[in-house]
């Protein structure tokens, strides 16, 4: 036998390994073949390739099994149970930036589908080659080794914690500092991963410089890296006061205003979600953003969009209020208001419902005043019928309740008041009756209209337990108008008046 010969069967040898990698590489993209190659032992005829030595056999098994970790739970634990991992970063940092590319993809794919595979990523040491990873020259090995970083920490504190010991973050800053934007998206989005758990967390990417470089990427064009660099800064204003007054300084504003008036509905929605967390922290911090124009730009925005983009808005409305009567009268006079009653009519989700009914109740909870501009409005039908509706949830009928009573017990404009009597239950009907009877004393032309339109007809009719808060209410009203007025409108009085007639003897 010739050495060609000899030499031709090697050939074939890693031409078949090649060709095996290759083929389960593209086979994984394809639902319908996991279940086969998972019943065929797929991974662990994989493993062996990992060690091969040629490195484009190497780098296609590593692929193929991030494809096959990536496609489920199930997979991912095979991968990890095959004791793939530590075999995969063994010789990393010696590797081709391809291989590095692939490896990182595999641990990525594997911590992504719980904080137990995430877990089993961090034990295998994999941290410490992702860090490494990071200050590749290779933009593509570093935005993987970003990829890998971020679903680690996404899953919980003590994650994010492990990732920030790796020595991970300064890197990341680095990172989000590259001309490369597919790096600086998934940079800002691990920044973002990291800082969401714990004030501790989100002061160590602060402690990094990382505020002020994220800041000056708010007006890029770029609308994937504008939502992750905002939502960072969300995640690092809503711990705490201070870490909010950190972002403010970054001079984020009036150019994050900008971003409520983006194309991307995930741009509005972050811009939105960033300005919330600050304005629910303090008044001084609500009032810069109502200084800065803040309010305006939130109220277009809910205006402009529909569904859970809307959701941030609402709630900053709701916070700014939430805080004094100037800030709730500047959401009024920015006609905050009206859109606020039209997301009640508008939107089908609960969640919503329910946020744009506790901003409501914010802005009316202050004075009569704060009260009359929210009735007027026409809102109080509206909560009452989303109130009483069955196919309401518990949490929708308890936001509403809240504001329909925060808003009541200021509420003095009585014509607002009016329909509300033929249509509250009881729970809220107490409170209605309430407000007629702090009125009605006081105001003669208002004592002579709750008659003719039918209000002291109605209140007659409510049957209050005695001696209760509503039967002192009732009592109070009743008060205020001769004995006979108050009988003729008691019910079965007609009936009464019928019998004296029948037992009238006529005087001839």
């Amino acid at each position: 036998m010739s050495q060609r010969q000899v030499l031709q069967v090697f050939e074939q040898y890693q031409r078949a390994r090649s060709q095996f990698a290759q083929a389960v590489a593209d086979l994984a993209v394809r639902p319908q073949s996991i279940d086969t190659l998972r019943s065929a032992g797929v991974v662990c005829l994989l493993r062996p390739l990992l060690l091969d030595v040629v490195p484009s056999i190497r780098q296609t098994t590593a692929l193929a099994l991030g494809r096959l970790a990536d496609y489920d739970v199930e997979m991912a634990e095979t991968v990890v149970k095959a004791g793939i991992l530590p075999q995969l970063i063994c010789s990393l940092p010696e590797e081709n930036r391809y291989y590095k590319k692939a490896a990182t993809f595999v641990l990525r794919a594997v911590a992504k589908h719980s904080p137990q595979l995430a877990q089993a990523v961090v034990q295998s040491g994999a941290l410490e080659m992702l860090v490494i990873c990071l200050e590749d020259f290779d933009p593509g090995v570093k935005e993987g080794a970003s990829w890998g970083l971020g679903y680690i920490a996404r899953h919980n504190p003590e994650l994010s914690q492990a990732v920030v010991d790796a020595g991970a973050v300064p890197l990341l800053v680095l990172c989000i500092q590259e001309p490369e934007i597919a790096l600086k998206r998934i940079a800002a989005s691990t920044l973002s991963d990291i800082s969401k758990h714990s004030p501790e967390l989100a002061q160590t990417v602060v402690d990094a410089r990382a505020i002020a470089h994220l800041a000056q990427m708010i007006p890029n064009p770029d609308a994937k890296l504008k939502r992750q660099v905002l939502s960072a800064l969300s995640q690092i204003a809503k711990h705490s006061v201070d870490l909010a007054e950190l972002v403010v300084e970054a001079e984020i504003f009036p150019v994050v205003l900008t971003c409520l008036k983006d194309s991307d509905e995930y741009v509005k929605k972050n811009g939105a979600t960033l300005i919330r967390e600050i304005a629910k922290h303090t008044p001084e911090l609500s009032q810069l953003i109502v200084n800065s124009g803040g309010i305006a730009a939130v109220i277009d925005c809910i205006g402009s969009c529909r569904g859970t983009v809307r959701l941030p808005g609402i709630m900053t409305l709701g916070y700014v209020a939430a805080h004094s009567e100037n800030l709730s009268m500047a959401v009024i006079v920015s006609k905050g208001i009206p859109p606020l009653c039209l997301c009640l009519v508008e939107e089908h989700e609960d969640h919503i419902k329910a946020a744009a009914a506790w901003a409501l109740g914010q802005i009316g909870r202050h004075t009569t005043e704060h009260a009359r501009h929210v009735a007027v409005a026409n809102v109080l039908p509206t909560l009452l019928d989303i109130f009483v509706d069955p196919r309401s949830s518990e949490d929708l009928k308890t936001k509403t309740k809240k504001a329909l009573k925060s808003i009541l017990q200021k509420c003095t404009y009585l014509p607002a008041l009016e329909p509300l009597l033929h249509e509250a239950p009881p729970n809220i009907m107490k409170h209605i009756i309430g407000q007629f009877s702090k009125v009605l004393p006081h105001d003669n032309k208002a004592r002579r209209l709750f008659v003719t339109t039918g209000g002291l007809k109605k209140v007659q009719e409510i049957k209050a337990e005695p001696g209760s808060l509503l039967q002192e209410y009732i009592n109070t009203i009743n008060n205020c108008y001769p004995e006979e007025i108050v009988r003729y409108y008691s019910p079965g009085y007609s009936e009464i008046l019928l019998e004296r007639v029948e037992n009238y003897q006529p005087v001839l």
